[in-house]
């Protein structure tokens, strides 16, 4: 099955990714151990036995390491110690409702833990590329209908969000006062930063989601909840932002100068949807269940739409999402409909060929 969109860019690179047990980070290990990468993986375990990091077992096929961002002076020796080429940092706090309960260590996480990361990025001379990944709702959210373009003002209502900004805000400075592109010929590295909206996909089981909350009430023949059935959202399938990290990272080793600062990937505008229309969705495409509306109007603030402009990284990266929405939703109910009965690796590698196969037809 061919998955290499990267004309063979990867093959040998050390690669460290931070979060690689995380939803998002064992895809993105897999695709890079599949594509000749030598993978380096730093992270917390993962949360549950039916993780796709888990049930992939991705970890016995890369260097599987534990360490928490937040130890700066971990984190330090595992970069001396490995010596990567190329670091995709993806650990984080990521859920909005639990930064509520626990905003601190949402912060020394998604901030703290940022900063740890560029400082080992900085004392480790073979580091040529970082992408830090943050996430669409670092922006100052005006609840407005068009998508916030890079350039607009970072913030955050949440915990989450803030922190998010506040990563981003540390990720400029950095860049500014040590990677400085005019200083380049002297630091030899070049930064960059990368925004996505809602990520879904096979293998997330985290709670306050609504895929893996779909999937849970599903495989207990029970009503699936719907907390914020109005909240609209730019839904994307776990490997398109990936591909946009991977691709940004090809970029910016080749024209390390060019590259370096903030990206959007997001999905296509007919892919931006609430949350009521992707539940009826997944249980279209699973073969059952119901949905009941469990809106509260004295919730907990979450924004009630967010949206992405994903122009530059057309226009400029060569880069635009792959999938339709219906195929979003396929690929993903597709995973949790085979994951406890087959070969959770080789369906993986299934879906990352059927996002490609897909992604041609579609461009």
């Amino acid at each position: 099955m061919a998955i290499d969109i990267f004309d063979n860019f990867y093959k040998g690179k050390r690669v460290l990714i931070t979060g690689h047990t995380g939803f998002k980070g064992s895809w993105l290990s897999i695709w890079l151990h599949e594509l000749g990468a030598e993978v380096i993986g730093v992270s917390l375990d993962p949360t549950t036995e039916r993780d796709n990091y888990n049930l992939s077992q991705i970890g016995n096929r890369i260097i599987d390491l534990r360490g928490d961002i937040r130890d700066a002076h971990c984190l330090t020796e595992i970069f001396h110690k490995y010596h990567p080429d190329i670091v995709f940092h993806l650990a984080a706090q990521p859920l909005v409702r639990l930064s509520y309960d626990i905003p601190v260590e949402t912060y020394q996480t998604n901030v703290m833990g940022t900063i740890n990361v560029l400082e080992a990025i900085r004392t480790t001379d073979s580091v040529k590329v970082g992408v830090m990944i943050t996430t669409d709702k670092c922006y100052e959210n005006k609840e407005q209908i068009w998508g916030y373009r890079e350039n607009e003002p970072m913030g955050g209502y949440d915990p989450y969000s803030s922190s998010k900004g506040a990563a981003e805000i540390a990720i400029s400075s950095w860049r500014r006062s040590y990677f400085n592109p005019q200083n380049y010929n002297t630091h030899g590295k070049s930064i960059a930063s990368a925004r996505a909206g809602n990520v879904i996909g096979g293998g997330d089981w985290a709670l306050d989601r609504i895929i893996p909350d779909c999937i849970r009430a599903l495989e207990k023949s029970e009503p699936i909840d719907i907390r914020n059935p109005k909240s609209i959202r730019p839904w994307q399938h776990v490997l398109e932002p990936l591909s946009g990290y991977m691709s940004l990272a090809q970029k910016m080793w080749s024209e390390p100068t060019k590259y370096c600062e903030g990206w959007n990937f997001g999905p296509h505008v007919e892919s931006i949807s609430n949350v009521w229309e992707v539940a009826t969705q997944v249980v279209k495409n699973y073969g059952s269940g119901e949905l009941q509306d469990l809106s509260e109007p004295r919730k907990l603030h979450e924004a009630t739409i967010l949206t992405l402009d994903i122009s530059k990284s057309i226009f400029k990266l060569g880069w635009k999402p792959r999938l339709t929405f219906s195929e979003t939703i396929s690929l993903t109910t597709d995973w949790y409909k085979r994951y406890n009965k087959e070969d959770v690796y080789n369906l993986c590698i299934e879906h990352i060929s059927k996002f490609i196969q897909y992604g041609e037809s579609n461009y």
